[in-house]
């Protein structure tokens, strides 16, 4: 559920930047009549993603042996491949993002072509969404579990995100990306470990000394109950993880983590007040 809420949240978020960049500019450039085609764009792209994600969860929900193995540790490793290709991308990118949206919203100039350019906005970012939920899902969080946690992120990024369309000046989006960057990553770390286990299983390797416990806990907080199913959903926890799979962990986590602080940009100033002026700025 914890998992779920963090993916939803930030990728929420992005979409609500996007919107708002595009509503505002529209507002700004007189054409505030197309703001309908932005919302058509936006639902579309909304229904295709939830219809997608529907498909695949029932598919995949019906497999078991090898199929089932080969399927949620091809799931976590793509998941694990596209979350780390998305930390990035917006870090090299976001501050160019404002211009290059408005620009598209300038060369948009059909109704079709502003629906189309708000359709391919959401739909990036929800699919993206899809497959990080399907990644998500853990033994801990069940299918409900992870549903009720990104409606809740979801909720809260839209509430942000009109935050930041009435008052951008007061939210200094910079720290929230940075912050949620990093717990991104330490979840794509247990995305590796994931599948780094289901391919275990997949090949048949069953014994050895990769195969036996790092640790094994049988009590207190991070071995049963509830926060116990919150940092496993989050962060790939287990009180008794295979140590193939904690080298995965570290093998992913260590250097990923290390690039991403390293490059990280001096802090910038906090959102400009126009919405207009707002950017996805990590």
């Amino acid at each position: 559920m914890g998992a779920s809420f963090l993916i939803t949240l930030r990728e929420g978020l992005e979409i609500a930047l996007v919107l708002a960049i595009v509503t505002a500019y529209l507002v700004k450039s007189r054409r505030r009549p197309e703001l309908r085609s932005v919302m058509v764009g936006s639902i579309i792209a909304a229904v295709v993603c939830i219809v997608a994600g529907v498909i695949v969860q029932t598919f995949t929900n019906g497999l078991q042996g090898k199929a089932e193995q080969a399927t949620e540790g091809g799931l976590a490793l793509g998941s694990c491949a596209v979350l780390t290709w998305m930390i990035f991308w917006m870090r090299r990118n976001s501050r160019s993002l404002g211009g290059e949206l408005r620009a598209k919203v300038d060369a948009a100039t059909t109704v079709q072509a502003l629906t189309l350019l708000a359709f391919f906005a959401v739909a990036r970012e929800g699919f993206e969404t899809v497959l990080f939920l399907l990644g998500a899902e853990t033994q801990a969080a069940s299918g409900s579990q992870v549903v009720i946690g990104g409606l809740i992120g979801l909720s809260v990024a839209a509430a942000l995100g009109w935050l930041v369309y009435v008052g951008g000046r007061h939210i200094n989006l910079s720290v929230f990306f940075k912050y949620t960057g990093i717990l991104m990553i330490l979840f794509a770390a247990g995305l590796a470990g994931k599948a780094a286990h289901e391919f275990r299983e997949l090949t048949g390797f069953g014994s050895g000394w990769l195969i036996t416990s790092m640790w094994h806990l049988t009590s207190g907080p991070v071995a049963t109950g509830t926060f116990r199913d919150f940092i496993e959903g989050l962060f790939g926890w287990s009180p008794d993880p295979e140590r193939i799979r904690v080298l995965a962990y570290l093998a992913y986590v260590t250097p990923v983590l290390w690039l991403y602080l390293k490059t990280t940009a001096p802090s910038a100033p906090a959102v400009a007040a126009r919405p207009s002026a707002v950017t996805a700025g990590v």
